[in-house]
């Protein structure tokens, strides 16, 4: 998809709004500028709202010619409604909350929202780890288990915008419970508190931090958590056969140390395709990636959203003239 000119893009996040201003040119994406302020979610969402617009506002003044905006939350969201269904971990009342609405009006720009799992992956099959790959799996770890899924370089999000929940997907019908509702959710084993107490760390960063260090705990814990993203991942895999499965997020920095029990799991579970051209690598973009997939969707959207107005357009005239 040819998308042309500047556009931006910002990841909600509990602790900070994070933007990104994109230009595509000749076909490629290249970032032109980046930063981030405060979510202060405390103060409710009509205040984190406010300063959606206010953020979006300032960036389309500093780089004049932006033209549309894509917003990355962190849970669920009505893609026809542009409302927020459930945020994780940003407080308040957001069921049913209008967010394209009022962005639409304040900055006279089409609005998007994206699932911030799956404003990762686009990001980094755009511009980062996935780059090239005709279809990709991706999981960002981090308070959960975030996933993509994308098939002829598209990201597949199904029809509300849900589609790839891989830290959903069950691993043991009656492991613990994850807080979704169900039970045994690849998350509930592989989210950060988890990789934490498995290591006995504090934080998941401590377990890596220990891990590279030589801490037997730790290094022992990591294999654990290796061996039930490997389970989740060979789904994934036999399903898909995917070109490149990408791994971000903070527990990613343990390379090899995660790595390789993923892989040890991948040959022992997947019987019925080839591993060889499946490649398994780390994310490439870091803590941006949200806000430039965000962008990256927002571009796309308003596109084909042209496009299916030019369309009708053209039909009602065709129509008039019979």
């Amino acid at each position: 998809m040819i998308v042309a000119g500047r556009h931006l893009g910002i990841d909600l996040g509990a602790t900070n709004l994070k933007w990104s201003v994109l230009e595509q040119a000749d076909g490629d994406w290249h970032p032109l500028d980046r930063g981030q302020v405060a979510t202060r979610a405390s103060e409710g969402p009509e205040a984190v709202i406010d300063r959606l617009a206010s953020t979006a506002s300032a960036a389309v003044e500093s780089w004049p010619g932006i033209e549309s905006l894509g917003v990355g939350v962190p849970g669920l969201y009505d893609p026809a409604a542009g409302t927020t269904r459930f945020l994780v971990n940003v407080p308040g009342e957001w069921a049913d909350r209008p967010v394209v609405a009022p962005l639409t009006a304040a900055l006279a720009l089409p609005v998007a929202l994206i699932n911030d799992a799956r404003a990762f992956g686009l990001a980094e099959l755009r511009l980062g780890a996935g780059r090239g790959a005709a279809s990709m799996v991706g999981l960002t770890l981090g308070t959960g288990v975030g996933g993509v899924i994308a098939i002829d370089g598209r990201v597949h999000q199904g029809h509300d915008g849900t589609a790839g929940e891989l830290g959903h997907q069950t691993i043991d019908p009656d492991g613990p419970w994850c807080g979704c509702g169900n039970r045994g959710c690849l998350e509930a084993y592989a989210r950060a508190d988890q990789i934490a107490a498995a290591c006995g760390s504090s934080t998941a960063e401590e377990a890596v931090a220990a891990a590279r260090r030589g801490d037997r705990r730790a290094i022992d814990g990591l294999a654990q958590v290796g061996r039930y993203l490997g389970i989740g991942i060979a789904n994934m895999v036999v399903v898909i056969s995917p070109d490149r499965v990408v791994v971000g997020g903070g527990i990613a920095a343990a390379g090899d140390l995660l790595l390789e029990p993923i892989r040890a799991e991948l040959r022992l579970r997947v019987r019925t395709t080839s591993l060889e051209p499946v490649e398994l690598v780390t994310a490439e973009l870091g803590t941006w990636a949200g806000a430039i997939g965000a962008a990256i969707h927002g571009a796309e959207r308003a596109v084909e959203r042209s496009a299916g107005h030019a369309g009708a357009a053209g039909a009602a005239r065709a129509g008039a003239t019979r």
